[in-house]
């Protein structure tokens, strides 16, 4: 466990250097307002636990490889074969190890990389546009049943500007236009709209109805809202399901989302396999080979598994495929090939 921890953490960190580089280097030609070289290294710093999130599972078969690798290399597996462990029993001392990796992955992905990457790129956003507040806003559109609401500003603090709001009746037909010219959910996550001004459409009249303050129920509260104004990879999984839930209540599509949440579970499942597959290549041409061979061999299925993955996940998007098959389809490809080389075991 020390040995691939250790390793693991080492490769970690090597990757996530590469990977802050290359994120600094794009940011720094999109310096912008008071979005300069310190802030592009917070944004850059900020976004590193997200960045090892995602490299993760590479970083643990790579980790793994070359951890294993060593011991094998010294002939330590073999003493260990020979003192009477079986490839099962050795294949389970290397899943808890890879069961501590799936932990850390599941903690790292759910409280810590969603809300630095929000607060990174939230930061970036008021940085570069702190002096036109129209370009900070963000218009948006949302539903709760048979209203649709469009909010004409929605800043990044959730302070809600005018309002539309569009009722409709149980055949599709509109009902009721409003608008009121400032809005808010107070602590009741009631929504407060100021000088309202409603439409009625009835059988053969139309009927206006006017107020300085209304109060409206919906089933919308603040993090539902503020949620459609953040991409679905800065989301906690938590947040991830209680969106997808309001997007089917309110028959929207939610593949997106469901796309994301599943190809995040099985990226985390995965980092538990890539230990015990690496046990299954240490056995064989890889036992006497050198550190390069196993790096190589670690960067080319992480590759592969990668952007297999990240293609899946795309291409699920845009033909409307099951987000939960397509996202499970690399883990359960690297699974069979683990089940299969370490039966293979003599």
């Amino acid at each position: 466990m020390r040995t691939i921890l250790v390793a693991t953490a080492l490769v970690l960190v090597v990757l996530l250097a590469l990977a802050g580089l290359f994120e600094f280097i794009a940011e720094i030609d999109d310096t912008q307002g008071s979005y300069q070289t310190p802030r592009v290294i917070l944004y850059t710093a900020l976004r590193l636990p997200q960045l090892a999130f995602e490299m993760l599972p590479i970083a643990a078969l790579i980790g793994s490889l070359l951890g294993l690798g060593g011991l094998a290399a010294n002939s330590e597996i073999i003493v260990m074969r020979a003192s009477g462990l079986s490839v099962l029993k050795l294949s389970a001392m290397v899943a808890v190890t890879g069961f501590v990796l799936l932990v850390l992955t599941g903690l790292l992905g759910e409280f810590i990389g969603p809300p630095l990457d929000y607060y990174a790129r939230n930061m970036r956003l008021e940085s570069r546009y702190e002096q036109d507040e129209d370009r900070l806003g963000n218009e948006t559109w949302v539903k709760d049943g048979s209203v649709v609401l469009h909010l004409e500003r929605v800043s990044s603090g959730l302070e809600f500007g005018s309002i539309y709001m569009f009722r409709f009746g149980e055949d599709n037909m509109l009902e009721a236009i409003a608008k009121a010219e400032n809005s808010g959910i107070d602590d009741d996550d009631q929504w407060i709209l100021e000088n309202f001004r409603e439409t009625l459409f009835e059988n053969d009249s139309v009927h206006v109805v006017e107020s300085s303050m209304a109060i409206e129920s919906f089933e919308i509260d603040a993090g539902v809202l503020g949620i459609t104004l953040v991409k679905p990879h800065s989301l906690s999984g938590r947040e991830l399901l209680g969106y997808i839930s309001y997007l089917k209540r309110n028959s929207l599509d939610s593949n997106r989302y469901e796309t994301e949440l599943w190809y995040r579970i099985a990226r985390t499942v995965t980092v538990m396999i890539m230990p015990i597959l690496a046990l299954a290549f240490v056995f064989g041409s890889l036992r006497t080979g050198g550190s390069g061979a196993r790096l190589m061999i670690g960067v080319i299925i992480g590759l592969a598994y990668y952007l297999a993955s990240e293609m899946l996940a795309n291409s699920g998007q845009v033909f409307s495929l099951n987000p939960a098959i397509l996202a499970w389809l690399p883990s359960a490809v690297l699974a069979t090939v683990t089940v299969i080389a370490l039966s293979r075991i003599r």
